[in-house]
């Protein structure tokens, strides 16, 4: 079968090679997908630049997101069946509940093997069926971006409707959040450096669009615009250049749901801020099985459709990862197997 393997993190995208590898084989409650598309995330950049926070296997076969159907079954499934369309879940081993302390092992494209082949092998309680009214392409965007803004806003947060979210940029975890905000009456404030990527984000349901070059002051601003209040929520993603913002952001008692680090990690933390606003700040880290399936059970009644930037042939697998380099993405961008 067609893959791709990184044989040593850090040696960058142009590392990535094509292979042929035989047709892996579900084992005990194990299933076997033919791969249809995949998307990439921040992380897969982390993964080749020797930069991600967590072991990475050697001649790791990348990406955690993909979608395809289920053509064999192991001894003992019964979540799924073959003919199934399902994407994998970004960590196999946490279906539900607490994450134990061997959870990010089971992290597909770092601690094993990915879903950048023609054939995986997933664990049963390490897939999720996909809401009827979406295509594979859209599906294999879901599995990290959407569970994890998921995760940051429905587990953590609880947003209700009338409540506000801030939002940070337009790539695949802060349009999902926007999706997700939209859908359910929760008021969206997002911010970018493009005003073009900013008008699309209001096309998509933002309730307020903030130019982080043009406002550097841009917490002042999502204040600003909650009547002085501040807002509820803060997906952050940017890290050592925003998150003392994102505490000015926040109401009183306010929530900061902490995702990423793309402008590199928040070494120092003044407790300071955390004391003056009564904040709530937890790390999140992509989510289980079973908030997988009830993100998509909110997909499917609201009909949502996740925002695809480009789709990149199979042999075009090095070009995708150089355009969410470049960060002109809007969205998700996806690698079509078939």
């Amino acid at each position: 079968m067609r893959a791709y393997q990184l044989p040593k993190g850090g040696a960058g995208i142009d590392a990535l090679q094509r292979v042929d590898l035989p047709e892996p084989k579900p084992q005990h409650r194990q299933v076997l997908v033919k791969v249809a598309a995949c998307s990439l995330n921040f992380r897969d950049l982390g993964i080749v630049r020797g930069s991600y926070r967590m072991p990475v296997r050697e001649k790791v076969i990348p990406l955690s997101d993909g979608a395809g159907e289920v053509v064999e079954t192991g001894s003992g499934v019964t979540r799924a069946k073959v003919g199934d369309k399902v994407a994998s879940c970004f960590f196999q081993r946490w279906p539900g509940g607490e994450p134990g302390p061997h959870v990010h092992a089971s992290a597909l494209g770092g601690g094993i093997d990915g879903m950048l082949a023609e054939y995986v092998v997933l664990e049963e309680e390490g897939i999720v069926k996909l809401p009827a009214h979406l295509s594979v392409e859209e599906g294999a965007t879901l599995p990290c971006a959407g569970v994890t803004v998921w995760h940051a806003m429905m587990q953590h947060a609880k947003l209700l409707a009338g409540q506000t979210v801030l939002l940070q940029g337009t790539g695949g975890v802060s349009i999902f959040g926007l999706l997700f905000a939209h859908a359910m009456g929760i008021s969206a404030v997002i911010t970018s450096s493009s005003d073009d990527k900013l008008k699309r984000a209001k096309a998509l349901g933002a309730a307020c669009a903030i130019n982080y070059k043009a406002t550097p002051e841009w917490d002042k601003a999502a204040v600003e615009f909650t009547g002085g209040r501040g807002v509820d929520h803060v997906v952050e993603v940017g890290g050592a250049a925003t998150l003392t913002r994102s505490f000015g952001a926040i109401r009183i008692g306010g929530k900061i749901s902490m995702i990423g680090g793309l402008s590199g990690g928040a070494t120092e933390l003044n407790p300071g801020l955390i004391f003056s606003k009564r904040a709530n700040v937890q790390g999140i880290s992509v989510g289980s099985t079973e908030m997988f399936e009830a993100m998509n059970a909110a997909i499917a009644a609201n009909k949502i459709k996740p925002a695809i930037d480009r789709v990149f042939g199979f042999d075009e697998a090095p070009a995708a990862y150089k355009h969410m380099a470049s960060g002109a993405h809007f969205g998700k961008i996806v690698i079509r197997v078939r």
